[in-house]
Formats: C-alpha cells, sequence, structure tokens
C-alpha cells in the first residue's frame, strides 16, 4: 500500500508524543520493513528540520533527518503540485498541497490524525490506528 504521512503523524514518532508515538512508530516500522511504501511530503521535511533544530543540536537534527530521508520516499512539490492545491477543495492551502502531493505520486492515503482538515480530499484520508486496523485484515502477498 502507498501512502503518504503527515507532518503530525511524523512529529509524534519523532517527538514521542503520547498517546500517539506508538502507532507512528509502529507505521514507521511496516515502513522498515517493506509492508508499507511510504512518503513524506517534501514541505514536511523542511518543517520537521526547523522544529528539530530549535529542540536539538543542529548535528542531532540533521541526523534525524537522514533517518528519515533513509526510510521514507519524498514527494515532490513543484509548479504543478502548488497549482492544484490552489485549486482544490480542501480549504487549508498546506493541506492541499500534501493532498495534492499525495496525488502526484499515486498515494491510496494519507496518513493523518487531522483527518476532518482533509474533508474534501481526493485522496483517501486515514487516522493511523484505522491504517493499522485495515492491515490487520490484509493477508500477505503470496510468494
Amino acid at each position: 500500500m502507498k501512502i503518504l504521512i503527515d507532518t503530525n503523524v511524523v512529529l509524534d514518532a519523532l517527538l514521542d508524543r503520547e498517546p500517539f508515538a506508538q502507532y507512528a512508530a509502529q507505521i514507521f516500522a511496516l515502513t522498515e520493513q517493506s509492508r508499507l511504501e511510504s512518503y513524506l511530503c517534501a514541505t514536511t521535511i523542511t518543517t520537521v528540520d526547523y522544529l528539530l533544530s530549535q529542540a536539538l543540536e543542529k548535528s542531532e537534527a540533521r541526523s534525524a533527518l537522514k533517518r528519515l530521508i533513509e526510510l521514507f520516499e519524498i514527494a515532490p512539490v513543484n509548479r504543478p503540485v502548488i497549482e492544484a492545491a490552489l485549486r482544490s477543495k480542501v480549504t487549508d492551502f498546506e493541506d492541499a498541497v500534501l493532498e495534492q502531493a499525495a496525488h502526484l505520486v499515486g498515494a491510496q492515503s494519507i496518513i493523518s490524525r487531522d483527518a476532518k482538515d482533509f474533508k474534501k480530499s481526493i485522496v483517501k484520508v486515514l487516522d493511523p490506528t484505522e491504517l493499522l486496523t485495515s492491515l490487520k485484515f490484509q493477508r500477505p502477498a503470496s510468494v
């Protein structure tokens, strides 16, 4: 399953925000095991860098970013994504950019704790717990 992970879920994992960190960590683990094809929006990377650099030494923040980009693919933000976000029915522009970046890479779902913000999204939005629950009912692919 191809997904795009919203910034709030990434921050849950990196900042160990309870009670959400355990679900984010499970999604990270499933990505590491190649059970999920997971993307981060390019804007998520810059936001995470800014927030980590406020909380950590620069070298620690950069090390965390390097681990993120080793684990996740990056959904680009380019002119077509921005133009489509401006036309999107998702009213918050930052969320519209995530929606359009997810659409560009062919993600089946956006994983976010703020699903209400994506009510009019053209890409399905799942809460982390909804994603994890849905995966429990999927059988592993045959070899």
